[in-house]
């Protein structure tokens, strides 16, 4: 008993609690059934007599003194390692709550399920105590003994179980806090890698009508468990939706997880999504809680979706219909409850078109898509993003605010910001640091700047507004979609013709409200 108490982890207490009672040697067997979730039904014996295939006993303990030197009764993989509640004598027990002694065994009574080994190590009684903590039944005791036990042995056996389901329950408890325990500190530094990667970026800040349109969604699918597919080109903020829906949800107490799969090396990825016990590889030095089971209860951002290789789809899929995970070397589902937002910057349709991304999970992502427009669709918000990037930068780097001048705000609205509103933050701060207390200035973009020299405007040139210039935008990807039937993606498609990103084509396109067929 001493030993017990001694021991932490359950391993450790079941195998004390069995090897210390096989120490008799008048002990054939010692085992202990624990109290778990049905798991091996389609393959189990006793699926016929099984109720519900929902709880049975799941054998983890075993130790014993066998007359044949070859036997080994340390194993629990066996014929019987596993039966339902309520079946044959162990079910009853945990069922029932009661303890059972049959003494005088002859080894032909009905219930004997080997009876060749009961004649072969001589057993003469059966003796089965209910795990019992705080009127709860965790498990079944039981023995096989070559003795006739009596009362006074049954007693002791009693008192031998009470302390064994107190060394359990703590075991249990243990193992409770140092899961805990390691799920803070994971999500401690996690908090640290956010805190430093989300520093000086920006809210949902504008007023734009493409971007009262992304409001909106976001105001209708938070407060429901909705998955949400965010896309947009790069850098426009798709994590802001996801932390925007989040803050709104009933889930917004707990953390939002947020997991970058296209910086997740691909023999990681179980690891990192589903966690791993410890020795399950090389480098696996204690257990690890995934990004799964970091966010249960709240969101689970997996951002740059379309990154995830093919083969680790099929297991994503599978967690987000069963809500369950497995980690990396272990045999146990947890239950996790997670709600799901995902983003990319890829077409995703493309993908499954062209076979590299299932079909089955592209639909159970975009349950509700978000489209975020890219900061050319919005250039209204420019001058209000770039005051609050402003604001900002100069107070992370303890500077008073330069000016923001007309001109400047007319210099930022004119740029296409190819790399939306990431791109215009890294100006602002390397704005800000040149600044040195006078207004600020922009140096053209890279993407703005010439490689030589400026071209010539030919002398008598007209000079085109806005609306022209729009005007003429629109009529020539009209006639890059006529030409190309419609289609935009492709060596052949309009695109291509064009000189353009696909995704920027398609978001002209919406745009401008014209009609790819």
């Amino acid at each position: 008993m001493v030993s017990m108490a001694q021991n932490r982890t359950l391993p450790e207490v079941l195998g004390s609690i069995v090897s210390g009672i096989a120490a008799c040697e008048h002990v054939v067997l010692a085992r202990i059934w624990l109290l778990n979730g049905g798991d091996i039904c389609a393959t189990c014996r006793f699926r016929e007599e099984c109720p519900d295939q929902t709880r049975c006993l799941h054998l983890v303990a075993s130790a014993g003194n066998s007359t044949e030197s070859a036997a080994d009764f340390t194993r629990t993989d066996g014929a019987f390692r596993r039966f339902p509640v309520g079946v044959r004598k162990i079910g009853a027990i945990a069922q029932s709550g009661q303890p059972l002694l049959i003494p005088g065994v002859h080894g032909a009574e009905a219930w004997i399920a080997d009876r060749e080994w009961f004649a072969r190590e001589r057993i003469q009684t059966f003796a089965g105590q209910p795990l019992v903590f705080r009127g709860e039944v965790l498990g079944v005791l039981a023995i096989f003994d070559r003795l006739l036990l009596d009362a006074a042995d049954f007693e002791w056996l009693r008192i031998f179980a009470d302390h064994a389901a107190v060394s359990i329950a703590n075991a249990n408890a243990f193992e409770e806090i140092a899961f805990l325990k390691e799920r803070l500190e994971e999500e401690n530094s996690y908090l640290r890698e956010e805190v430093s990667a989300v520093r000086g970026s920006s809210d949902l800040v504008g007023e734009s009508a493409a971007l009262r349109k992304v409001q909106q969604q976001i105001e209708l699918v938070a407060p429901t468990d909705a998955t949400v597919l965010v896309t947009g080109e790069s850098g426009t903020g798709k994590e802001l939706v996801a932390r925007a829906i989040h803050a709104r949800s009933p889930r917004a107490s707990l953390s939002m997880i947020a997991v970058n799969c296209g910086a997740v090396p691909e023999p990681l990825f179980e690891s990192e999504f589903f966690g791993h016990v410890k020795g399950a590889f090389t480098g696996a030095l204690r257990d690890k809680a995934g990004r799964f089971e970091l966010a249960d209860g709240g969101t689970l951002f997996l951002d740059e979706i379309g990154e995830v290789p093919l083969p680790m789809q099929a297991k994503l899929l599978r967690v987000l219909q069963e809500q369950e995970v497995e980690r990396v070397g272990d045999t146990r589902p947890r239950k996790v409850n997670v709600r799901i937002i995902a983003a990319t910057n890829r077409d995703l349709k493309a993908a499954v078109e062209a076979g590299r991304f299932r079909q089955d999970l592209f639909y159970r992502l975009s349950v509700f898509p978000i489209e975020n427009p890219p900061l050319r669709d919005r250039r209204e918000d420019i001058p209000r993003l770039a005051e609050h990037f402003i604001r900002i930068a100069s107070k992370r780097m303890n500077r008073r605010p330069p000016k923001f001048t007309n001109a400047a705000a007319r210099q930022l609205t004119s740029h296409d910001w190819p790399g939306n509103v990431r791109e215009l933050q890294n100006a602002v701060e390397r704005a800000v640091i040149l600044a040195q207390g006078g207004p600020l200035q922009f140096d053209p973009p890279p993407s703005s700047r010439p490689n030589s020299m400026p071209p010539q405007i030919p002398d008598g040139s007209p000079v085109l507004t806005r609306a022209d210039l729009k005007l003429r935008e629109r009529e020539s990807i009209a006639a890059a979609l006529a030409q190309t039937k419609g289609k935009v993606f492709g060596p052949d498609g309009a695109a291509a013709l064009l000189g353009m990103k696909p995704t920027t084509l398609a978001s002209r396109i919406k745009a401008l409200g014209l009609q790819r067929k």
